[in-house]
């Protein structure tokens, strides 16, 4: 009887994983452009919300994405020379007594936006808008750069005892997306 449910347990456990490692996810629609003084960057993530992170969001589940965003000027024969790092923080709450979603976004100086459907929140969280990278006048002219972009994604930690008990089924949302990179000559 133990050998079965030992039997059983590991098998739920590699198809559980599998699930969660079978994730799709992928940063696409990346523009690297610039202002007058800065450079500026765009892009989303797309495939990054299943049905049990939508879940998970709906009973009230603080989620935040962090995006990493990496511009380095490519050096022939050199290790590359890293200009600027950015770390982005998205976050969604659902306040089920007003039926409405806040989402934060840390490049927007942490101001809310409340939205009223869970597929506005969407995709409120998967994009990245007009954000400051480097300025201009750090960059050299006629020089190779590349910009790399990688989402994450991890619930808000519950409390102490709660993430304890829940610490296997957390993991089944964690996810994040290989680096996309971005070349460009200034």
């Amino acid at each position: 009887m133990r050998k079965r449910m030992l039997i059983f347990a590991l098998c739920l456990f590699l198809l559980l994983s599998s699930v969660a490692w079978g994730q799709d996810a992928r940063i696409t629609d990346v523009i690297v452009t610039n202002t007058r003084d800065d450079l500026i960057l765009f892009f989303r993530v797309q495939d990054c919300f299943t049905q049990d992170l939508e879940k998970a969001i709906l009973s009230g589940v603080p989620t935040a994405f962090t995006f990493l965003a990496s511009l380095d000027q490519v050096r022939n024969f050199w290790k590359d020379k890293n200009m600027a790092s950015l770390e982005i923080r998205h976050t969604v709450k659902y306040n089920n007594l007003k039926n409405e979603f806040e989402v934060t976004r840390s490049e927007h100086s942490e101001k809310s936006i409340i939205v009223g459907t869970l597929s506005e929140a969407k995709k409120i969280m998967a994009e990245v808008e007009n954000v400051r990278i480097a300025e201009l006048k750090s960059l050299e002219r006629n020089c190779h750069y590349q910009v790399s972009v990688k989402a994450e994604l991890s619930k808000i930690t519950l409390p102490f005892y709660l993430h304890h008990v829940f610490r296997f089924f957390l993991f089944l949302w964690d996810f994040e997306t290989d680096w996309h990179t971005t070349d460009f000559i200034y």
